[in-house]
């Protein structure tokens, strides 16, 4: 059995905004290996090193630096590349950075998702939309209700995902385009340097012998960057084939993994590295949780799309990445592409059931 999408994006126009990111790289990461024509708009890498250097993105692809507000730039692209698919993983996801910066954070959630929505309503060459928001827009509404508090980063993900649903209703319905809002818990894998994150600081601890800070309380519900991109190509493709019928938002996670502390992940990481020397220092903070709350509508969640890694397979394929990559820096773009294949080799064999 052939993955579904090796003859489906084969070919494809599809505009993946925040390629220079983590889960936006891997999405592009993918489809050049499917064949599609990919191009990404971002802006330059945040971090050094980052996912995009370190794989050679760009080769094979057409790649712009460049921001989502920036409106006559967006609509170059758009006019440029007449896109078929657009996957917009350009936000800003980092929960204490939106708290410092709460216009930035909402005028790139907000408005940049707005502006890409304008850009597909007016681009005839655009048949799916994929919004990726993050796991806890869906909680925003239930906690307003019982009268809690939400914070800069699940509100401005909220507005994106209200912003996805009324350009949909508004404009979208009597057209063959069509969009979703994808929400995703965080995931783990190969090429993460983002501040913030529990895995980036146990591999730069890993890699220069430092004491890590652990979070004594988060909790995780671990699952891989392949698995989630997955969804999101997947989605992609039901909103090309079937239209409005799946749009809405969909809730993609790890469910059917117990959450496990952060102190219990960074010691099984620590492990799978074959190190066991590394200090654990316990702090209040660290990292959020990866917990995702159940889809709305049960019948939507999965899309066909199963978690093909368990947790330690997650682990274990995230700690190959990060140790090939520090053995030789040239090795980022081989072991990306080894990966993808294996898990769609995987999912063709069956490996889902």
């Amino acid at each position: 059995m052939s993955h579904p999408f090796t003859n489906f994006y084969q070919g494809k126009r599809v505009l993946v905004t925040g390629h220079t990111g983590f889960a936006g790289g891997w999405a592009a990461a993918w489809l050049k290996l499917l064949g599609a024509q990919v191009y990404g708009y971002g802006l330059p890498p945040a971090t050094r090193p980052n996912f995009f250097d370190a794989t050679l993105l760009d080769r094979g692809m057409t790649s712009i630096f460049a921001d989502v507000r920036d409106r006559n730039s967006l609509a170059n692209a758009f006019a440029e590349f007449q896109p078929e698919i657009v996957i917009h993983c350009a936000s800003r996801s980092n929960p204490q950075l939106a708290q410092q910066e709460p216009v930035e954070t909402f005028s790139t959630n907000v408005m940049g998702t707005v502006f890409i929505l304008e850009e597909a309503r007016l681009t005839q060459s655009v048949r799916a939309v994929v919004n990726v928001s993050g796991s806890w827009c869906g909680e925003s509404d239930d906690r307003s209700q019982r009268g809690e508090q939400i914070d800069i980063h699940q509100a401005s993900m909220k507005s994106s995902e209200l912003a996805t649903s009324a350009f949909s209703n508004s404009f979208l319905r009597e057209t063959k385009t069509a969009a979703a809002t994808a929400r995703s818990a965080d995931a783990i894998g190969g090429g993460d340097w983002r501040a913030g994150r529990v895995v980036p600081n146990l591999v730069r601890s890993l890699i220069s012998g430092e004491p890590v800070e652990v979070g004594d309380s988060a909790k995780f519900r671990v699952w891989h960057v392949l698995d989630e991109v997955h969804a999101y190509l997947l989605l992609a493709q039901r909103l090309f084939e079937c239209g409005a019928e799946y749009s809405g938002a969909w809730d993609f996670g790890s469910e059917e993994e117990p959450e496990v502390p952060a102190s219990e992940f960074a010691q099984n990481f620590m492990r799978a590295w074959d190190s066991t020397d590394l200090l654990l220092r316990a702090t209040s903070d660290l990292a959020r949780s990866q917990s995702l709350k159940p889809s709305h509508d049960p019948s939507k969640r999965s899309l066909g799309s199963p978690n093909l890694l368990k947790s330690e397979e997650a682990i274990a394929w995230t700690v190959e990445w990060y140790r090939a990559f520090y053995g030789d820096a040239s090795a980022g773009w081989r072991v990306t592409d080894e990966q993808i294949d294996r898990h769609m080799r995987m999912y063709g064999a069956g490996a889902y059931a």
